[in-house]
Parts: C-alpha cells; sequence; structure tokens
C-alpha cells in the first residue's frame, strides 16, 4: 500500500464526519424541490387526532343555523317596519297627513322631544297630532318652515286627554321622563282591566277624537285620589324614523 492512500479506519473516520452534512443537504434538496409539501404532510398527519370530529361538525351546523334564524328575524323585523311605512303613506293620501322623516334626537332627552324634516311650509303647524305606525306619538310643539319639533308622550309633564273605550271612562295621560306614561284615571271605581286600548278622548279639544294611543298595562287600584295605570306606547317612539303628522 503506497504513501499517497489513505489508511482504511481513516477513510470510514472521514465519512462518518461528513455523512450529517450530505444528509442536511439532502433534505434541504428535498424541501426545496418539493415546496415544503413534506412538512405539509407530516403536520397533517400528526394533527389528524384533533381534526373536527362528528360532535364539531354539528356544533358547527347548530351554529350555522342560528345564524340563519337571527338574520331572519332581522329581515322579518326589518320587512315589518317597511309595512308600518307603507301604511303611513295610504293613510296620509285618506286624511290631511304630512309624512316626515325624523332628522334629530338628543341623547339627553330621547324621551322627551324629537325634531322633523318638514315645517309650516308643509302645512305644519304648533298643537298638529304626529302619529307613528300605529298610533300617538305626541304633538308638534314649534315650527319653522323647514323643520319641526315634536314633544312626545313620555315627556316629564305632557298631558292629553285620553280614555278606555270599552269602559268608557276617561283619565289624563301624563308622561314621565320613561317609555311607559302614566294613566290617572278621572273616575275611582274603575272597570278597566290590562290589554284595554286607551285612545284620545271624544271630548278633547286638542286632538283629533279616538286616535290609538296605548294598551294598559298595569293598574295599581290604591293610588290616591284615583287609580292610576302603566301603560305601553302603541307607536313606541324608541326607534322612530318616520312619522305622519296630521294637520288640522
Amino acid at each position: 500500500m503506497g504513501s499517497s492512500q489513505w489508511p482504511m479506519g481513516t477513510r470510514l473516520r472521514s465519512w462518518r464526519r461528513l455523512w450529517p452534512w450530505l444528509a442536511l443537504i439532502a433534505a434541504l434538496a428535498a424541501v426545496r424541490w418539493s415546496k415544503g409539501a413534506a412538512f405539509s404532510d407530516a403536520y397533517a398527519l400528526l394533527s389528524r387526532p384533533f381534526w373536527p370530529g362528528s360532535a364539531q361538525r354539528e356544533w358547527l351546523q347548530s351554529s350555522g343555523n342560528l345564524e340563519l334564524q337571527a338574520r331572519l328575524q332581522l329581515l322579518q323585523k326589518d320587512n315589518d317596519r317597511l309595512r308600518g311605512l307603507l301604511d303611513l303613506d295610504r293613510n296620509s293620501e285618506k286624511d290631511k297627513r304630512v309624512s316626515a322623516a325624523v332628522i334629530s334626537r338628543r341623547t339627553e332627552g330621547w324621551w322627551q322631544q324629537l325634531e322633523l324634516g318638514q315645517g309650516s311650509a308643509a302645512g305644519i303647524a304648533p298643537g298638529d297630532a304626529v302619529m307613528g305606525p300605529g298610533g300617538l306619538l305626541g304633538r308638534v310643539q314649534s315650527v319653522t318652515p323647514a323643520t319641526s319639533r315634536v314633544r312626545l308622550l313620555t315627556a316629564p309633564g305632557s298631558q292629553v286627554g285620553v280614555w278606555v273605550a270599552r269602559t268608557q271612562q276617561h283619565g289624563l295621560l301624563v308622561g314621565l321622563g320613561t317609555s311607559h306614561p302614566q294613566l290617572r284615571f278621572l273616575d275611582k271605581d274603575v272597570k278597566a282591566r290590562p290589554g284595554d286600548l286607551v285612545s284620545t278622548s271624544p271630548a278633547s279639544t286638542l286632538l283629533p277624537p279616538n286616535l290609538p294611543v296605548a294598551v294598559l298595562q298595569s293598574i295599581n287600584g290604591r293610588a290616591v285620589p284615583a287609580p292610576e295605570a302603566l301603560v305601553q306606547l302603541v307607536a313606541s317612539p324608541e326607534a322612530i324614523d318616520w312619522v305622519q303628522v296630521q294637520t288640522r
């Protein structure tokens, strides 16, 4: 064996030093060639036990069904609102009513007043009745040529003469600054009950008679000097965007 040739042991030690580097280079070449497919396959194989099973699929389907139901409910509410606006337009053609958009509301006076985008130029005057979908909302307080300010039935100090048509008992609807005005009966012996309809009084000189106003919710028969009741307005002012003003 010549001196230029390496002993067998030296060759083995050289290969042992080189093969980790060769393996690393081969692995990098494989990743480069496959664009990471091998790692993706390995990740998929390791994460398979954590993939959604039948229970997870049912949960996802249930969540999807709930989302669809919520969307349908919102669409139904919007449809009802548009139908109410259409009824207002039809009523305006029959009566002397002016359609007006609600253009402004103050947060601190949410239950007190609102501003309309129609005024004296459209024939609106102070004292006119303002109707929402289904019933009375309030009265016009002041006007400009292009706007009107409405005092709501829920405003503190607001007073409107009303009656319960079923029992023909009169009362005074008083605003409390909340969503539920108070009905103060004039008679001590009240025969009305929750669910009865409250409308404007036929004896009222400020508003047209028999306009729907509210529904009785609860009655306090022990109130002095006469029974009192909380009512729910038919045309709730929480989310009003269009109204009808009944001009005189």
